[in-house]
């Protein structure tokens, strides 16, 4: 079998690296439009700039969770793509500094960071401002940023250490680390989820936001995942390490995580409906109303019901070009989902619908800079671990037809 490993090229194919310059234009243009925007409209920015950063932390945390997985489960579907998810887990350093700007908005952005909030509010002043103030909001998140920067950078320097000879196998090291890493990505994921969107709207509470939050990262990344891994199975050395089955195990995992999201925004609403106490149900109202009513159709309809019946079928889940398709698709509801959720928050926002150019400017902004780094980070080193000993099982699968 270990004939076969020399034959396999290891680099990133050469189409790749013409995105670089792409992605990286669109992110400078995007950028300067978003400055304009922060200059004529200081609180419409930190508003759009908030739902793009989330999104793409989404993806970065959201392929870091699936990469600490693939580690656990040792699957064979997630050795092909295991750099892939290296890479888009190392732009975490990126999203730390574009975290900068929510930092310095965060007067703007939360009420409780408002200027005399304690004095105006009885429930900050006498139960919530030994949480959310200036102080403990940076210092949590600076927590949260450290411990997603150590977990994703560490488990890429041990994936490179099996680049080159001796043959060095560190599947148990993996297994016990991700096992801790997933609990810690899940601590600090849901104080993350409450310290950065909840708390938009300090009077309302929900104890299943976290795993909310986190369900729509994984099946964002997995959507991320299968359009770059179905991009570059057409050429080595992915062609020779993934199958229609691998594509097929990415395809089923998708179709779990949205149907986990669908079950944690189920029983959340559920919950609060059947209570039907008026300080808990604003938070509804505000997306019933209005425009924010077709919103909150489209996510039930195009977000899960029409996704749901395409991902039953085998033969699309197997198929690279309808797979891509798809995962676009929820890619694109997956940011609907974030601004139907931090948006109606704002006094001017309730009761009716509202969109901005710098919705657009903003994600395009953060979203060209982080591909423009992704990519930077996929051709540092070779797609595939020469010498992890998960290649030769790949290879034996692919032998015996599996």
């Amino acid at each position: 079998m270990s004939a076969n490993v020399p034959t396999l090229t290891f680099e990133v194919p050469e189409r790749m690296r013409r995105l670089e310059r792409q992605s990286l234009g669109v992110g400078l243009v995007a950028a300067i439009a978003s400055i304009i925007g922060a200059v004529i409209s200081p609180e419409h920015f930190l508003r759009s700039y908030l739902v793009a950063f989330m999104f793409w932390l989404g993806i970065t945390l959201g392929s870091l969770a699936i990469l600490m997985l693939t580690h656990v489960t040792t699957a064979q579907w997630g050795y092909p793509v295991r750099r892939v998810l290296e890479a888009a887990g190392r732009n975490i350093i990126w999203m730390a500094l574009f975290f900068i700007p929510i930092i310095a908005g965060m007067s703007k952005l939360y009420p409780w960071a408002a200027p005399g909030a304690v004095n105006n509010d009885q429930l900050l002043k006498l139960f919530q401002r030994q949480y959310l103030n200036a102080g403990g909001f940076i210092f949590r998140a600076i927590l949260y940023f450290v411990c997603w920067v150590v977990l994703a950078f560490a488990l890429s320097r041990w994936s490179w250490s099996q680049d080159s000879p001796p043959d060095r196998s560190y599947r148990r090291r993996f297994q016990n680390f991700c096992g801790a890493g997933l609990v810690i990505y899940g601590w600090t994921m849901t104080f993350a989820s409450i310290d950065w969107m909840m708390s938009l709207d300090n009077h309302w509470r929900s104890t299943i936001y976290g795993f909310y939050v986190m369900a729509g990262q994984g099946l964002i990344a997995f959507s991320f995942l299968i359009i770059v891994a179905a991009l570059l199975w057409r050429f080595r050395p992915l062609s020779e390490v993934m199958t229609a089955t691998h594509l097929h195990d990415m395809g089923k995992l998708m179709f779990a995580f949205l149907i986990l999201w669908a079950y944690m925004a189920f029983s959340q609403g559920l919950i609060y409906w059947s209570g039907n106490v008026p300080a808990e149900i604003s938070w509804y109202l505000n997306r019933t109303t209005g425009g924010w009513w077709w919103i909150g159709l489209a996510l039930i309809l195009l977000h899960f019901v029409v996704p749901f019946f395409l991902l039953l079928s085998q033969n699309i889940k197997r198929d690279a070009g309808k797979l891509i398709v798809i995962a676009v698709w929820m890619i694109v509801m997956r940011w609907i989902d974030l601004y139907w959720l931090i948006v109606p928050n704002f006094p001017d926002t309730k009761g009716h619908l509202v969109f901005s150019w710098m919705n657009v400017a903003t994600t395009l902004a953060i979203g060209g800079l982080w591909v423009f780094a992704f990519l930077l980070n996929l051709q540092a080193h070779p797609l595939i671990a020469r010498y992890d000993p998960m290649l030769y099982q790949v290879l034996e699968a692919q032998e015996h037809g599996h």
